[in-house]
């Protein structure tokens, strides 16, 4: 029996309740793409909110004004510091530091930039009084290629890939922290998309055709672009996140739609909501990606009552409006986050 799976067994149904609500949250990440979307939505709840985060990759949206941020990396003294000041009830960790290629590159160097960083910050977090630790994980890698689809909690993890091994590293860390009483949350998210997304990296297929679509260059796919994966909307995923929160769930929990789209669907889907005449431009798959991911939202909905609102159509016209405002905000051949 994995640690997952007992804590599914020991966890029980988890609404919001008086005393699981926590009115001083640390967000760690929360800067960023999908940190942003969950601190506006703490802060309309009037909650204390610390952000920790290293802005090396802002998502161009002023935080609220209520918000404290600290700019420090998560495993940083000064985070330790200003954890230990704040004493938050829980931490969320949204922080991450490179995806599937450049963990696939130097999974060591992955190792030591990510996964110790983020359990010096648990420990800091665990020391300073916090009593609810949950991150963000992933359910397209650490699942791997499921035996079967959608993937639910239930299933054994078994990544492919160097990211997918570190984030069910986090989450067996996590396992460590319950024991100490600790309640503990593994948000598997599927492929999240949306607003705010940096699409100038190496993932993130939605934000990546957008900018490559507002600036007049075809979209790129890997490989014929017949892999799935659960595109789940930013703004739901924040909600879920929130939900979570706001629980007494513990354990792995999937964040997604339930349901498989390929990526040549998502990117034509994406040029027809730009209205571009263009075709994609394919290049060679890249080693180690999974084929297939979809995750099961069955527990999410029996516990929180949460389920993804946004469909992928409306999801991808918001996105491509988002990215398509940005460009006109920015000079030509720079299309960067305006903060």
């Amino acid at each position: 029996m994995t640690p997952g799976e007992f804590a599914i067994a020991a966890t029980p149904g988890g609404g919001e309740t008086a005393s699981s609500r926590p009115t001083r949250v640390a967000v760690v990440g929360g800067a960023g793409f999908i940190g942003s979307h969950l601190v506006e939505l703490l802060a309309a709840d009037q909650l204390s909110v610390l952000v920790i985060d290293d802005l090396t990759h802002p998502c161009g949206a002023a935080l609220p004004n209520a918000v404290e941020l600290l700019e420090a990396d998560a495993g940083s003294p000064e985070a330790a510091d200003a954890l230990a000041r704040f004493r938050p009830q829980a931490l969320v960790h949204l922080a991450a530091k490179g995806g599937v290629n450049r963990a696939l590159r130097d999974p060591g160097d992955h190792i030591r930039r990510v996964l110790a960083n983020s359990v010096a910050c648990f420990e800091a977090a665990a020391r300073a009084g916090c009593e609810a630790i949950l991150i963000a994980s992933s359910g397209g890698a650490v699942y791997g290629d499921a035996e079967r689809l959608p993937a639910s909690e239930e299933l054994t993890p078994a990544p492919r890939s160097a990211y997918g091994a570190e984030k069910l590293c986090e989450e067996t860390y996590l396992w460590t922290y319950r024991q100490r009483g600790l309640r503990t949350v593994a948000l598997r998210f599927g492929n999240v998309y949306g607003p705010r997304q940096d699409g100038t990296g190496e993932a993130g297929v939605v934000a990546i055709s957008s900018t490559r679509l507002v600036q007049g260059l075809r979209p790129v796919i890997y490989g014929d672009g017949s892999q799935t994966r659960d595109f789940v909307y930013v703004g739901d995923v924040a909600a879920a996140t929130r939900a979570a929160l706001f629980s007494s769930i513990g354990g792995p929990l999937n964040v997604g739609t339930g349901r498989e789209t390929s990526v040549r669907e998502v990117v034509a889907g994406l040029i027809r909501a730009s209205g571009a005449e263009i075709a994609p431009d394919f290049q060679p798959a890249k080693p180690g990606e999974v084929a297939r991911a979809c995750i099961d939202p069955g527990r999410a909905a029996r516990s929180l009552g949460w389920k993804a609102q946004t469909s992928l159509p409306e999801g991808l016209a918001l996105t491509h409006r988002f990215f398509a405002s940005q460009s006109a905000r920015t000079s030509p051949g720079a299309l960067r986050p305006v903060i």
